[in-house]
């Protein structure tokens, strides 16, 4: 079977391809995960830093300050410093990863692929898209309660339904979700370029509120809750470990974004201006409301959802609940669905499209949250607290993930050159593997020393800083594999050819 494209390369150096009917035929082809167009290639600088924006402003940001504290054993300054170098670090595999996806106008599942394989890419697929089902179902709890708090202070007889009612705000929160992405990239975009401007000003205008009420001398003062005269760095990597978690996700599935950007510099510049200072700010923001909480209510609330059904006025609660609905649907729509819904198409791209996958990312979210769900509807007793629940889940799957950003960064860079076979990437059996065993073994070995450190206790270190262990050793055994096994040479071909 012979594949053939038109290809055409624009001043910006991005490649359009149009697919012909061979690729089109292809089970692993469908139209949602094609390659985009020109015309589809709309989204600026400031579209990408809007992205961040709307994506970094959100409940899980706000508590990030008093997650570092409470269970990293940091100082308030400590934590705030740790986010802002989390995300600075962040930049790198968020603008590496998004490179291909710019360029070649493909998704997150076809640059895996490349990588992994064919058939391979889907396990890795897998493993993001369940963590990002996981974050679809944490997030849509919140905008749940705000819904919940909402119609409370509309309807005075619905605060009678209490968990119930939370539970049924958040069937009615995830619909919302699901209908936006449904709509597509455009309707995302609208989204995000809407909600930066009104969530900025909403978050000042919190800080002013909150600031006479509290002393940024005595916060800044408090003793840490590590034990005392115990070194700072362990604690502080530990915590920066996490920080990064939080994004790790992003790092990974980013050319589901970059690929409509319009160069390399707006997802570069963009990615720079909406990140590192947005979620600085907005951790901030939830450190210096939870102090002035106690003074604001009359106790100490980490939760802004709750901290705002405290107070005693149906307008402000009503306008609050609205901004944090907006907040937490722009969070939700662009870090925690798209990248299911391309991942679950990937498995089988002819019998699941986008609206099947965006279907099945709401599914895997609800089971997912079956137990919180539960506990609202007082089925069951409340368990672990929010704080324990993010430190957990964040140290964990940033384990996973970051041997993938490696993985990912070295096989495009180093081993394939910035240079793919794109319409290949969408067939069986043409330039790349079904499976490619280097990725594997790239993505065992990491993940195999982190079972080994959590079964046996030894060598807390390796998970404990598991993004960073697992990026690193990921990148360095597939460079090493992938050169053993002359997967550089064969793709000389291909780079040779490449019309850039």
């Amino acid at each position: 079977m012979t594949v053939t494209t038109s290809r055409m390369v624009d001043r910006e150096g991005l490649i359009e391809l149009e697919v012909n009917d061979d690729v089109r035929q292809s089970p692993r082809f469908n139209e949602d995960i094609a390659p985009t167009k020109a015309s589809e290639r709309t989204w600026s600088k400031w579209n990408i830093a809007a992205l961040w924006v709307g994506m970094s402003i959100c409940v899980p940001t706000y508590t990030l300050g008093g997650v570092l504290t409470a269970y990293f054993g940091l100082s308030v300054g400590e934590a705030l410093f740790t986010i802002l170098i989390a995300n600075v670090i962040l930049l790198l595999p968020l603008t590496l990863n998004a490179f291909p996806g710019t360029k070649f106008g493909i998704p997150f599942p076809i640059v895996l692929r490349s990588c992994f394989g064919i058939l391979g890419s889907n396990v890795p697929c897998l493993v993001r898209a369940l963590v990002g089902c996981g974050w679809f179902g944490i997030q849509t709890m919140f905008g749940g309660l705000a819904i919940h708090l909402l119609l409370s202070a509309l309807f005075p007889a619905w605060a009678a339904l209490g968990g119930v009612g939370e539970v049924i705000g958040f069937f009615v929160f995830g619909a919302m979700n699901l209908y936006v992405v449904i709509r597509g990239a455009e309707s995302i975009k609208w989204m995000e370029t809407l909600a930066a401007p009104l969530l900025l000003a909403v978050g000042v205008g919190l800080m002013v509120w909150a600031w006479p009420h509290m002393s940024m001398t005595e916060l800044l003062a408090q003793p840490p809750s590590r034990p005392e005269g115990a070194p700072v760095y362990g604690y502080f990597f530990a915590g920066l470990t996490a920080m990064v978690g939080f994004w790790a996700t992003l790092s990974l599935n980013i050319p589901d974004f970059s690929r409509f950007a319009k160069s390399q510099k707006d997802q570069i510049v963009g990615q720079i201006m909406g990140l590192p200072l947005t979620m600085f700010f907005f951790a901030s923001l939830g450190v210096v409301m939870t102090a002035a909480s106690e003074t604001l209510v009359g106790q100490t609330v980490a939760d802004p959802v709750r901290l705002i059904g405290f107070i005693d006025s149906p307008f402000w609660v009503i306008l609050a609940m609205l901004l944090i609905i907006v907040a937490t649907i722009s969070t939700n729509t662009a870090s925690n669905i798209v990248s299911p819904t391309n991942d679950f198409q990937n498995i089988a791209p002819k019998l699941i499209n986008q609206t099947r996958g965006v279907l099945m990312t709401g599914l895997v979210g609800v089971l997912l949250m079956g137990y919180d769900l539960l506990q609202k509807a007082g089925v069951i007793a409340q368990g672990v607290s929010l704080e324990q629940m993010y430190s957990n889940w964040l140290l964990g799957y940033s384990s996973l993930l970051g041997p993938i950003a490696g993985i990912m960064a070295v096989d495009y860079f180093l081993i394939k050159k910035q240079s793919l076979d794109v319409p290949s990437l969408y067939m069986d059996g043409h330039a790349y593997p079904a499976v490619n065993v280097a990725g594997f073994i790239a993505f065992g070995v990491p993940v195999g020393l982190t079972l080994v450190s959590l079964l046996t206790g030894t060598m807390n270190w390796f998970y404990n800083y598991g993004w960073f262990t697992g990026s690193i050793l990921g990148a360095i055994v597939y460079f090493v594999a992938s050169t053993l096994m002359g997967h550089e040479k064969a793709h000389q071909k291909i780079a040779a050819t490449d019309m850039t």
